[in-house]
């Protein structure tokens, strides 16, 4: 553990960004956060309201000015505040692009504007699209679906053109299918377990998309904070890592583990069969490896199924009104 440090965190309200806040401010940091609210929860954050060394600032990340009155003697960046979920940033692209790219553009300028000592940058692993590598390496093709995968891609891509051109020292962290408690709870994409946990607290079946084969790369969220963690304190600048669990794991064993009944939904285009990230490069350069199973991972969800009592409840039919665009746009009737 290296010495205190003072840590700005945006998006520090939201699911990954409040798990970063609390190891934190554990490892004896200051941290200053910065959250707009219309996805982050500050009930995410009440066990730190007294303690004098974390602040919190009701702020949008594209209001640069106000971000860099917050910045000032900040040694470390996260940058973790998106929009997230795929049906509505194809409703939606240019708010989506203000978002994650013109507001991954003013934290930069901000943090350029200071002697910050990382960035780090919570990109996505959606980038890759439908992988033909798999395990897929951080030099794979890159083929966003949908503009929510293209906006984490291009704001990484401006987070890597400043530690290159004004010498910002950064690194980019490609997520694999992050879940722990206070994971979101809204989205019938991107959201499965706020999805089937709701659905077991009522005895409800659990929607499964197509026959549940498909396998993602479930990564335990204290993992992933981690390696935000080694990030930042590690040397190394200008680099692009993956942060898998190092397995792929089918929505059926999901069901399994959380145990109850199975109501099929038809397929989705656009999703991959598979997501499943080569983690040689993290591992060789941050010595960053997962340590939380995904067995124990969804037993540590279950014993805080409670957090899921104020969920919406998804069923057949609410998923498939809101997934509507997602067949229209994706669909391959619809690319000719």
């Amino acid at each position: 553990m290296c010495e205190p440090v003072r840590a700005l965190v945006t998006g520090g309200a939201g699911f990954i960004g409040s798990h970063l806040v609390d190891r934190l401010l554990r490892d004896g940091h200051d941290v200053v956060v910065i959250d707009s609210l219309i996805s982050g929860r500050q009930d995410n954050l009440i066990q730190h309201k007294n303690n004098k060394r974390f602040q919190f600032h009701q702020l949008d990340v594209t209001e640069t000015e106000a971000i860099k009155t917050h910045i000032r003697d900040v040694d470390w960046v996260f940058h973790l505040a998106a929009l997230a979920d795929i049906v509505p940033s194809i409703k939606q692209p240019l708010h989506y692009h203000k978002s994650n790219v013109d507001g991954t553009v003013s934290v930069l300028e901000a943090a350029r504007s200071c002697d910050i000592k990382k960035f780090v940058y919570a990109a996505s692993s959606s980038c890759y699209g439908i992988a033909d590598q798999l395990p897929t390496t951080e030099d794979a093709p890159i083929r966003p679906e949908y503009p929510y995968a293209l906006t984490k891609f291009v704001g990484e891509q401006y987070v890597m053109h400043w530690n290159n051109l004004y010498k910002l020292p950064c690194i980019s962290l490609r997520l694999f299918n992050v879940f722990g408690p206070r994971s979101r709870t809204t989205g019938a994409y991107g959201a499965v377990f706020g999805v089937f946990l709701k659905q077991k607290i009522t005895g409800r079946p659990f929607t499964v998309v197509g026959d549940g084969t498909q396998t993602r790369d479930f990564t335990f969220v204290n993992d992933v904070v981690d390696a935000f963690v080694r990030s930042a304190e590690s040397k190394i600048e200008g680099e692009i890592f993956n942060v898998g669990s190092g397995g792929t794991y089918s929505i059926n064993h999901l069901v399994e583990l959380l145990g109850g009944e199975k109501l099929h939904i038809p397929k989705r285009p656009g999703e991959p069969d598979c997501t499943f990230a080569d983690m040689r490069k993290i591992s060789q350069f941050l010595g960053w490896h997962p340590s939380v199973s995904f067995k124990e991972g969804v037993k540590d969800m279950i014993d805080n199924i409670d957090m899921w009592q104020s969920a919406p409840l998804w069923d057949e039919k609410s998923i498939e009104k809101a997934t509507e665009d997602w067949f229209i746009y994706l669909g391959s009737s619809a690319r000719g």
